[in-house]
């Protein structure tokens, strides 16, 4: 299954509360659940001003209906093509 990096636009993120978050990803997994299993949530990272989610799915539709449907921002939904890390110098 193909993997998506998702950013999403959400000022002040890195201040929102530990229910606040919560609440958040529970509105992501209703919506995740009542889609089906063709899109996954792996993680996310929240930074100052944005969120940078990891998902599988299908293609880049399903994110962005999973995003319209969750009321979150899909800024950028990119397919992850490669994943390379330290290990990819040797």
């Amino acid at each position: 299954m193909p993997q998506f990096v998702i950013e999403r636009d959400m000022p002040g993120a890195g201040s929102l509360s530990p229910d606040e978050l919560r609440g958040a990803s529970q509105q992501s997994c209703s919506v995740l659940r009542d889609m089906g299993p063709a899109i996954q949530w792996v993680h996310s990272y929240v930074t100052d001003d944005k969120i940078y989610c990891i998902y599988r799915a299908d293609d880049a539709e399903q994110i962005r209906q999973h995003a319209a449907t969750a009321g979150f921002p899909a800024n950028s939904v990119s397919e992850v093509r490669t994943i390379i890390d330290p290990t990819t110098a040797e």
